[in-house]
């Protein structure tokens, strides 16, 4: 009788890890590094804008299948504390590399800023950067 039991309840165990592990899907895909640049041609790295630059983030993958998401959000520091959002792009892709890319119709105040960037919903990194 206790062997029945042991083996209902092993049975039931293992149903219960095999449904477990229908939900469970883990990705491989990480962001291999992720950099500011000048200009695209150049791929030259900064930190500084000028006020009249776009902002361009090129983004790195590495084991990314297609139904990766990376998502940038753009946000100004104000002096006072503050942060204000102003842009915000999501892709869903496996190339590599990416680029992300904020502009403006008129001058960039200047100012601290910084990009935050998600790999499929999670914060991977913070690039800080400014305009002068």
């Amino acid at each position: 009788m206790k062997n029945r039991n042991w083996m209902i309840f092993l049975g039931l165990a293992v149903l219960i890890l095999s449904a477990l592990a229908c939900e469970f899907s883990a990705s491989t895909a990480k962001i291999k590094d992720a950099y500011l640049v000048a200009d695209e041609t150049s791929g030259q790295k900064t930190t500084t804008y000028s006020q009249d630059q776009p902002f361009l983030l090129i983004v790195e993958l590495a084991n990314a299948p297609d139904s990766t998401r990376v998502k940038a959000v753009w946000t100004i520091l104000h002096e006072d504390g503050s942060e204000e959002q102003f842009v915000e792009k999501e892709l869903e892709t496996g190339d590599s590399p990416i680029t992300f890319s904020a502009s403006n119709n008129g001058l960039w105040p200047v100012s601290g800023y910084k990009v935050e960037l998600y790999l499929n919903d999670e914060l991977d990194r913070v690039v800080d950067f400014f305009v002068k």
